[in-house]
């Protein structure tokens, strides 16, 4: 946020327009666009003349996502696999704070631990030589929602591995839409996964702010949408993302510690939006041909140039308004 706030106010002092790249995102978060971190992202987009683009990240096919619709007094069961020597992992649950849930562990040895008493903001249980930190969550002056985190605390080493579950009972629904994340697939062992995972809404935060340019992956080899890139909607308003899509799988870039190599990402997509931002601007408003070729303008005329292919509907979850063209994206 300082870096950010920084090249931001530097640009403007300047007097020059500049094009931030967020190769980074995480799964902690509501995945709507109301967090801190990203209403904080949607109110320097306004400073100066910038393009802030940032990469939808590589959870699509990670199984680090599920979700579901409750109606009342229906009951559902989310399988989790723990994986042996996973060493710590949490669950988030993100729900409309006006519907009410009991929620239960059901342990692999078929341990019911619960139902957890929401009437206490912090829960600790025993289970499994464990211990389970509840958190429950309340609506903020800037979002209804409510999020309810379950940490999982090791007592010795390594979590209890194998098939867990997440017992659901809706009590009194009103919206009973719900969205469970794992932390990203980056920081688990491969066996730690959602059993019937949810491909969309896949999208890392910040990519899920309103006015940040999200950048999905493709392979440019064949044209065809990166399986790994993260996906839309957003949760809660259904807002389209990821804006547009760039080359993200073996892709030639500088290595660390020197000399060149292959990598594939949709950290390594978004570079590519950003350099086009940065032409756009300079052609615009450094060059003088559109003082006002910023901001929205600017992602507008990028999503219009975007190239789309077949009669496949536009936009969508997936490729957003379509593959990058920064030729036809003048305005």
């Amino acid at each position: 946020m300082q870096a950010i706030d920084y090249v931001s106010r530097k640009g403007a002092a300047l007097g020059r327009p500049t094009a931030i790249n967020l190769s980074f995102g995480n799964n902690y978060g509501g995945h709507d666009g109301e967090s801190l971190l990203e209403q904080f992202i949607d109110q320097i987009a306004g400073i100066g003349r910038t393009a802030i683009c940032v990469g939808t990240g590589n959870e699509a096919a990670a199984a680090t996502h599920t979700g579901g619709l409750l109606k009342t007094g229906q009951t559902e069961d989310v399988y989790f696999s723990i994986s042996p020597y996973e060493t710590n992992l949490c669950l988030q649950l993100w729900k409309q704070y006006v519907d009410d849930i009991s929620i239960s562990l059901i342990t692999p040895t078929g341990i019911r631990v619960g139902p957890l008493v929401t009437k206490n903001k912090t829960v600790k249980v025993s289970a499994e030589d464990m211990e389970l930190i509840i958190f429950y969550g309340e609506p903020s002056p800037y979002s209804m929602s409510q999020e309810i985190f379950i940490d999982f605390i090791n007592r010795s080493y390594y979590l209890q591995p194998g098939l867990w579950s997440v017992h659901l009972e809706a009590q009194n629904i009103i919206d009973g839409k719900y969205d469970i994340w794992m932390p990203g697939s980056i920081s688990l062992n491969s066996m730690s996964r959602f059993y019937y995972p949810d491909g969309d809404t896949t999208l890392t935060i910040p990519s899920t702010a309103r006015k940040v340019i999200s950048v999905g992956a493709y392979n440019h080899h064949n044209n065809n949408y990166a399986t790994f890139s993260g996906r839309g909607p957003t949760r809660l308003n259904q807002s389209i993302k990821p804006d547009l899509a760039a080359p993200g799988v073996d892709i030639m870039s500088t290595a660390a510690g020197g000399g060149y190599d292959r990598v594939t990402g949709t950290s390594f997509a978004t570079p590519f939006v950003t350099g086009a931002a940065a032409l756009l601007m300079e052609w615009g408003i450094v060059k003088g041909n559109d003082p006002y070729l910023y901001g929205e303008k600017l992602k507008a005329c990028l999503l219009k140039g975007a190239r789309r292919r077949g009669q496949q509907h536009y936009p969508d979850s997936q490729w957003g308004w379509g593959r990058l063209c920064l030729e036809d994206s003048f305005p």
